[in-house]
């Protein structure tokens, strides 16, 4: 594996798990309260956006990374929408 893949799988698995504690603790209090329902769908849109890309190119840590991103962020919507009713 090259530098550059390396640092593609990283820079990508340190994204990606940045949301981890996000979904855990709205898990957890059910509170999306501070949460903006419009900033996580622009990003969602992004990131489709990006794991597109990654498909085009064939570049994998851009689809794994992206496709992990993309439910993570996901999960923070569903939630999002579902406990502020």
């Amino acid at each position: 594996m090259t530098m550059t893949s390396m640092l593609g799988y990283l820079a990508g698995f340190l994204t990606t798990i940045s949301f981890i504690p996000q979904v855990i603790k709205t898990w957890k209090t059910r509170s999306t309260a501070d949460l903006s329902l419009g900033m996580f769908f622009v990003f969602g849109v992004g990131v489709l956006i990006w794991l597109i890309y990654g498909i085009f190119l064939g570049e994998f840590p851009i689809i794994l990374w992206n496709s992990v991103s993309l439910i993570l962020v996901l999960i923070i919507l569903v939630m999002k929408l579902k406990f502020e009713k």
